[in-house]
């Protein structure tokens, strides 16, 4: 006996041909579980063999096997088996469909794809030895295909085209709860019940099949239950054709298939699918009665993606599964105290993010009872597997549906107000106004014309001089990046590179940069021959360390250009270090291999700064313009920019001061032994000819420069 009962001969003997040892394990116990005998062999010959010698109902086969392909195998099997006598489904992993559609041709019934969803494989094996022992059953008698009809776990259907009637069986009447109507045989009955966004797709299947466009008839779509609920079924069948060619006869089956469309496999909450149904019925409910208030909770693991990395996929699982539970606890006692009416939706939408749907509650604030006692609940520790994971989520609050035009909107705006929360540092919530939507316009529409920005030559790159606190010698340079739009004229860097982060452009951008700071120094160097070389100063995303060729990228750009990779120092800032040490000292010694200088840029901004310095293989530190703002201002300031120096020099780095505006600051900066600087004091960035007009002259003391009154800090920003 089986887990579910069944005799393992019961259901019909499968032929399981595949190559693979495990593909074969896994598809022999999975099918004996649901009730079949199975025979399994690993090559086409042998699979011709068990054909022809036992009773064999159904054959999953194989496309890709040496020897003998499984089309081959499908041509000898239909050279003495019909489609009815013996169905062959294929099993495929080639994302390509010409197999598959020879495969149809040659006269396969099915096919599913590898991985194989089990569900959909077993449905389709029922559903072809119901066909079978269907089409069986009328060749023989009326009373054996009706016995077949009542044995079958799936409801069936029998479609008399000559005469417009439809024979559905008890199973197909009770899927859709419509006991006690077996005695109905009107084709209206079915498609009167189709769900009218559905029901085209449907009538068009069927068209296809009898005009002879497809093999056999498929489709899934939604059917109205008698709780005037919806359930997504799958039906499946195949003609009967007369000596003309004229399909006579249609005769398939019904399966339900709400719980896989409607249900999340790993949590079991509800689906993104079902989700946009409710969703959509809230909407509408909210536009015919704004009394009746509905509000949406976007719920999200703060760094899933670094808990799923260090502990493993499993753990993530773990987690994921046991995050819904308490959702779906703490929703629940949430509910007395918000809710009157109907029960909330918890759902799954996708990866680590989880919806709560409030219907029918008493005032919109109530959503920001039900979001506080969710973020208390799911704030860590979990023990996971013996491991202990901490975790905190972030939420967005959609307040009133009721101005929502669609549930593409909901989804949207709700997904804005996620992001502020995170933005806000995670482990909170935000709620959605207006003005989130119109900073997510803008972002776009910046999005949109990076994307174009460098095909249209709009990007340039400013220069600062580094320059020498003792003497005004430039030591060397640091180049800025700028976006000069067409029409809104020059970008502030703090709105656009943000949005090159978050979208990937920063790596074609950064190839661009490396390349024309590259150029550029070379140029100056040929011109201006120093001892040391000239510096060329390049900031890096961490989005650029992370590419695996970013290191022939750099290889390339020093090739092209011909500069001496002595003249270039890269610049990684400390949170990107601290936050991933191993890969980005991995990447530092082998630029250092090359012959590139490396900076620690807005060193000291950080809380594991000097911890981890001793580990980098970086020549220069710079100390961030927060601390040289400062540094004859306030007591304890001066003493940090000491220790960086005074640390700096023991580790044999050299230090720059950035953001210098004052006379005194590069005093004492002097005076601490700090040996070079940059800032507003000295030089704004400038273009490249203003730039070589500095190097022409050699030196740029503070008494030549403008100083600037306010610095526009926007755009000094890498």
């Amino acid at each position: 006996m089986t887990q579910d009962g069944h005799r393992p001969d019961e259901n019909g003997t499968i032929l399981i041909v595949d190559d693979n040892e495990m593909n074969l394990d896994m598809l022999s116990r999975r099918m004996r579980r649901a009730g079949y005998d199975t025979v399994s062999v690993d090559s086409g010959r042998e699979a011709l063999q068990a054909v022809e010698g036992g009773e064999i109902d159904l054959v999953l086969l194989d496309i890709e096997m040496p020897e003998m392909s499984g089309l081959e195998v499908l041509k000898c099997l239909r050279s003495g088996h019909s489609r009815t006598d013996l169905p062959v489904i294929m099993v495929t992993a080639r994302t390509d469909s010409k197999d598959v559609v020879e495969a149809l041709d040659l006269g396969a019934n099915d096919y599913v794809t590898k991985p194989v969803d089990m569900a959909v494989a077993r449905a389709r094996v029922r559903t072809q030895v119901a066909l079978k022992r269907a089409e069986a059953a009328v060749h023989i008698s009326e009373e054996r295909y009706a016995l077949a009809a009542r044995g079958a776990n799936d409801g069936l259907w029998d479609w008399d085209l000559l005469r417009n009637e439809v024979y559905f069986s008890p199973r197909w009447f009770s899927i859709l709860g419509l006991y006690g109507q077996s005695a109905s045989n009107q084709l209206a009955l079915w498609l009167d019940r189709v769900h009218p966004a559905d029901l085209e797709r449907l009538k068009q299947a069927i068209d296809d099949h009898r005009e002879g466009r497809t093999v056999h008839f498929e489709n899934e779509h939604r059917l109205r239950h008698r709780d005037e609920d919806y359930r997504w079924v799958l039906t499946r069948g195949v003609g009967i054709r007369d000596a003309s060619g004229r399909v006579t006869r249609m005769a398939g089956s019904l399966t339900d298939i709400t719980e896989n469309k409607f249900v999340d496999p790993l949590t079991s909450l509800p689906n993104r699918l079902l989700l946009n149904d409710r969703l959509e019925r809230s909407i509408e409910r909210s536009r015919r009665a704004p009394e009746s208030l509905s509000a949406v909770i976007l719920i999200d693991i703060d760094r899933f993606k670094d808990i799923n990395e260090s502990a493993g996929p499993g753990v993530g699982d773990q987690l994921l599964l046991t995050i819904a539970r308490r959702l779906e606890e703490n929703v629940r006692e949430a509910d007395t105290v918000a809710a009157k009416g109907r029960v909330p939706t918890v759902a799954r939408l996708r990866g680590d993010e989880f919806i709560v749907l409030l219907e029918d509650i008493k005032h919109a604030g109530d959503s920001r009872i039900v979001v506080e006692r969710v973020l208390s609940a799911l704030d860590g520790p979990y023990r996971i597997e013996g491991r202990e994971i901490f975790a905190s989520v972030s939420a967005g609050v959609l307040e009133d549906l009721g101005n929502s035009g669609s549930v593409v909107d909901v989804l949207r705006d709700v997904d804005i107000v996620l992001h502020r929360a995170k933005a806000l540092g995670g482990g909170r919530y935000a709620v959605f106004d207006d003005s989130m939507r119109e900073h997510v316009m803008r972002r776009h529409d910046v999005e949109s014309g990076l994307r174009r920005a460098i095909e249209r030559d709009e990007l340039r790159l400013h220069y600062q001089p580094i320059v020498n606190l003792a003497d005004g010698a430039i030591r060397g340079f640091e180049a800025l990046l700028r976006w000069k739009h067409a029409t809104r004229g020059l970008i502030s860097p703090v709105e656009f590179i943000p949005v090159a982060e978050e979208t990937g452009l920063i790596v074609p951008i950064g190839t661009w940069v490396l390349n024309e700071a590259c150029r550029q120094a070379r140029e100056w160097q040929r011109a201006h021959p120093t001892d040391p070389i000239l510096l060329m100063s390049v900031n890096l995303s961490m989005k650029q360390i992370a590419e695996p060729d970013f290191i022939e990228h750099v290889k390339r750009a020093l090739d092209d250009t011909g500069l001496d990779p002595r003249g270039l120092k890269l610049e990684i800032t400390e949170s990107v270090v601290v936050d991933n040490v191993e890969r980005v000292v991995e990447t530092l010694n082998n630029l250092h291999e090359l012959g590139i200088e490396v900076s620690i840029d807005d060193f000291g901004t950080g809380y594991s700064s000097f911890a981890y310095l001793q580990e980098l293989p970086a020549d220069w530190i710079k100390i961030d313009r927060s601390f040289v703002s400062r540094v004859d201002s306030d007591l304890e300031t001066p003493q940090i920019v000491r220790a960086i120096v005074e640390l700096a020099g023991q580790l044999g780095m050299g230090v720059i001061a950035e953001g210098v505006e004052t006379h005194e600051q590069a005093r004492l900066l002097d005076l601490m032994g700090c040996k070079y600087c940059q800032g507003f004091l000295y030089s704004k960035p400038v273009e490249a000819d203003q730039a070589s007009e500095l190097l022409d002259r050699g030196l740029v003391m503070p008494d030549e420069a403008e100083v600037a009154v306010q610095q526009p800090v926007d755009l000094t920003e890498s």
